[in-house]
């Protein structure tokens, strides 16, 4: 979970897992409103998008408001709060909601009665011949004349246990779509703590690097200074010359990879375009006590939405595959209506229909069979997405307290070689000044500090954004990720 320009392949590692880890998740959430038979489409990417961390949604977002001319300051807290009012894939969960919410509604009118009325006014003229009636004295054709007919009419299902189980079905999926739009919402703490962290790291890479070409300037001052008394060789102003456009050089990418960095967490948060913005807080470090592995994983079973989200698909798949069996049981519904008709309004008749049908299916060209085995597959489908998430959420945890450990070792560690480094480096420079060796020992010192100082920095973000990783492992992420960083 190193930062890949830490330089170990390792760090490189690590980020693409993350980042796939972000794409799986967010696939997840969208797999989760996809629901079970019959309920609506998620949303889905467009055709011809290539799979990648850069398709997903979660790193998207609808900007709000007008970019002000002042620099906003950014706390992390801030970013979070953004991230949960703007980030795309969160409102695509919210519009998913909305659709299961409409899906409930759907299958719940066809229990419910169903009440019409309507006012007809009508004028006719009818053939008696055409009909078949001849009889002596009746004329061919009578009319025109007219009549109206005012009625209210109302059906309702006694007993359809097809749409009982149905609209059991679709509570299932809404509930289903509620826990994916709260996993939504640790998706993107995840997506925001990442990139947040990420220009921690970037800001924190510009003001080390400044302090390196400040320290290779030096160097070059003083070394082109005594060549000039005569106590120097050229080659030592050489050697400097070339570390310090090297690290002016490094300066520049670093900078450069910082305001990227700055626009992919504008992105991911929804700032108003072109809105300049600096980071009010520094990349913390605060251990973390201690955590075991069977406690953590029963917290997560217990908490990850995303596994309640598919416990409720797999509760809705089970229903909607009783729901296809009913279809070969008879349905009973009554239906009546009450009105009045006549020539006019004030010289009208009360009338009235009331009837009971029971509906039998005897032979349907085996609709029904296709319809238990399409439920048969997706509730098949959904028991092994059920049993894959479980293991997917101890892999998860599992893998988020190893890198915890590792890289709270490696912050130790990179801490120690910072101050060894800048030890190495004033021993260096006071050797040089006292003429006891050249300035090649000074500029190897120099690289051992920038190579210690890019390790710290890498190491902080990796066990920071570890942090964040297990939080959201766990299913805790929106409410314990700042508990995380500060270590309770």
């Amino acid at each position: 979970m190193c930062d890949p320009r830490s330089g170990s392949g390792g760090g490189r590692l690590s980020l693409l897992t993350f980042s796939a880890a972000l794409l799986a998740a967010a696939a997840a959430a969208q797999a989760q409103t996809a629901g079970s038979y019959g309920t609506a489409p998620a949303y889905t990417a467009p055709p011809g998008v290539s799979a990648g961390i850069s398709q997903s949604p979660f790193t998207g977002s609808a900007p709000a408001g007008k970019a002000t001319a002042e620099p906003l300051s950014l706390t992390f807290k801030d970013a979070i709060a953004r991230g949960l009012q703007n980030n795309l894939g969160l409102l695509l969960a919210s519009d998913s909601t909305i659709a299961a919410r409409g899906q409930k509604w759907k299958e719940l009118s066809d229990l419910l009665p169903n009440v019409t009325g309507a006012v007809s006014e009508s004028v006719q003229k009818e053939s008696l011949a055409a009909l078949g009636i001849k009889i002596p004295g009746l004329p061919r054709v009578i009319g025109p004349f007219n009549y109206m007919d005012a009625r209210a009419q109302v059906s309702q299902s006694l007993l359809n246990i097809k749409s009982w189980q149905r609209e059991r079905a679709a509570n299932q999926n809404l509930r289903a779509a509620e826990f994916t739009y709260k996993d939504a919402r640790d998706i993107v703490v995840l997506a925001v703590g990442n990139g947040y962290l990420q220009a921690l790291a970037g800001s924190a890479r510009v003001e080390t690097a400044e302090a390196q070409v400040q320290t290779a300037q030096a160097l070059y001052d003083k070394t082109a200074d005594q060549q000039r008394a005569g106590v120097s060789p050229a080659i030592d102003t050489l050697r400097a010359n070339v570390e310090l456009q090297s690290r002016q050089q490094q300066l520049i990418v670093v900078r450069n990879d910082f305001a990227k960095e700055k626009l992919a967490l504008a992105r991911i948060i929804g700032l108003p375009t072109g809105q300049e913005f600096k980071l009010a807080d520094r990349a913390p470090y605060e251990p973390l006590t201690g955590m075991g592995v069977d406690e953590t994983l029963q917290r997560a079973y217990a908490s990850r939405a995303d596994y309640q989200a598919a416990l409720a698909q797999l509760r809705a798949a089970q229903l909607f595959r009783k729901a296809a069996s009913s279809e070969y049981l008879p349905v009973l519904g009554t239906e009546a209506d009450y009105g009045a008709t006549g020539v006019t309004p004030g010289n009208s008749n009360g009338t009235y229909h009331v009837a009971a049908t029971l509906s039998i299916p005897i032979f349907q060209g085996n609709k029904v069979h296709a319809d238990v085995l399409q439920a048969e597959a997706d509730l098949r489908e959904q028991r092994s997405r059920v049993e894959n998430l479980r293991g997917q959420i101890d892999y998860d945890v599992r893998s988020s307290l190893l890198d915890l450990n590792a890289t709270a070792d490696q912050v130790k560690v990179a801490r120690s070689s910072v101050d060894l480094a800048d030890q190495t480096l004033a021993q260096a420079r006071d050797r040089f000044g006292a003429g006891v060796t050249d300035n090649l020992e000074v500029v190897q010192a120099q690289e051992s500090v920038a190579t210690a100082n890019e390790n710290y920095i890498s190491s902080l973000y990796s066990y920071n954004l570890a942090k964040v990783a297990l939080a959201r492992a766990v299913g805790y992420a929106e409410q314990g990720v700042e508990q995380y960083l500060r270590g309770k």
